[in-house]
């Protein structure tokens, strides 16, 4: 009778909360939705490459649907032209040689250019040697009808002794590239985890920073601190100006650590400046602390904060580029553009992958900062609510 009384009690509250019901019931099938169209939309992923005097057949055998040829009518740069063109490869041949030359930033679309280029000098060299048979095999028959004529024309003595026709030991043999192959960015061996590493840092930065500055603010609210504080004369944009501070040289300490544990335990390569990606790293993590302390005054309690996680952060990381952005439907790649992680992680791409520096990513820095504006704006307006006095 207890137990069911416990168990009575526990529904009951349950179904007087209605974020818990939306988490426990609506949340699941929010991100499954987001998910399916997300990969639905992932599917017919598009490597352009540039090509400069490579064959038209051989051109031709490498375009497929996953492959967008670009050629070029001078000889380039193929380091260049990528960086340029952001083309996901460059092909080039001279002197026997087919030099492939990877971007390597998206390790899908290198994995592309490797298959299509494979298979294309397989399936020339089978042609070749095909065409080769077939030219050998007309002309041995050749040699043959020819034999066949001259026994005819000598005695039966001596035609016994001419030997049948075989095939030549100089049949000629199927030309052959020698695969040459260059990376702009990374190595041959660059795991998913390296291509990765830029979203995976901003994720990690901006998650724990959204979840311990929400519940924290929380935790001063539930304590009366906030209340006491908000009695004195001390301003709204004070508190939040001195929350953003306190929590801000946190955030660096973390941001320092982590970037440091890249670099020094997982052995990962930054190519840019070591300080910019710090910069894009704070800037990223204080967006997070005001959206955590905007998003806590919607919470009563600590689990009504966890709640909040699946619509506001999951989200995030599904449009940072862990799926390519450009590859989905025109409505998501809307979406995108409203997460402060699509700006974050795709600076911290550029910097750490492309030896971008600091002037190549002001556009996603000056839209990271215009999120923090409107989030510390948000805040001082969310303040108003527990002011008494």
């Amino acid at each position: 009778m207890r137990i069911l009384t416990i168990t009575k009690r526990i529904f009951v509250e349950m179904f007087r909360d209605k974020r818990t019901l939306a988490l426990m019931f609506v949340a699941p099938l929010f991100i499954l939705s987001l998910m399916y169209f997300l990969f639905q939309s992932n599917t017919n992923t598009v490597a352009d490459i540039g090509t400069y005097n490579v064959s038209s057949s051989l051109v031709k055998t490498i375009d497929n649907k996953h492959i967008k040829i670009h050629k070029m009518s001078s000889d380039v740069s193929a380091k260049k032209t990528i960086r340029d063109k952001d083309y996901a490869g460059f092909i080039k041949k001279t002197d026997g040689k087919l030099i492939v030359t990877y971007q390597n930033a998206d390790q899908s679309k290198t994995a592309i250019i490797k298959k299509s280029v494979q298979m294309a000098l397989i399936k020339t060299q089978i042609k070749e040697l095909a065409a080769a048979t077939q030219k050998s095999k007309a002309g041995l028959m050749k040699m043959q009808a020819q034999l066949q004529q001259l026994k005819k024309q000598l005695p039966a003595s001596i035609s016994g002794r001419i030997p049948a026709a075989s095939a030549p030991k100089n049949m000629q043999k199927p030309s052959s590239l020698k695969l040459t192959q260059h990376y702009l960015y990374g190595k041959s061996n660059s795991s998913f985890f390296t291509t990765m590493l830029p979203v995976f840092l901003g994720f990690m930065v901006f998650f724990f920073v959204f979840l311990i500055s929400g519940i924290s603010l929380l935790n001063e609210r539930n304590s009366r601190t906030l209340d006491r504080l908000l009695a004195t004369p001390v301003k709204r944009s004070e508190i939040i100006y001195g929350y953003l501070s306190g929590y801000g040289v946190v955030a660096i300490i973390q941001t320092a650590i982590i970037v440091l544990f890249c670099i020094y335990v997982l052995g990962i390569e930054i190519l840019g400046s070591i300080w910019v990606v710090l910069l894009i790293c704070f800037a990223l993590a204080m967006v997070a602390l005001s959206m955590g302390l905007f998003v806590s005054t919607f919470a009563a309690s600590e689990f009504q904060m966890v709640q909040f996680i699946p619509i506001v952060v999951i989200p995030q990381i599904f449009f940072s580029g862990l799926i390519p952005v450009a590859n989905m439907a025109g409505w998501l790649q809307a979406i995108a553009h409203i997460m402060p992680l699509y700006y974050g992680a795709s600076a911290l791409t550029d910097v750490i992958q492309k030896q971008a520096n600091f002037s190549a990513v002001i556009p996603q820095f000056s839209a990271i900062l215009v999120f923090l504006l409107v989030f510390i704006v948000l805040n001082m307006i969310g303040m108003r609510k527990y002011r008494k006095v």
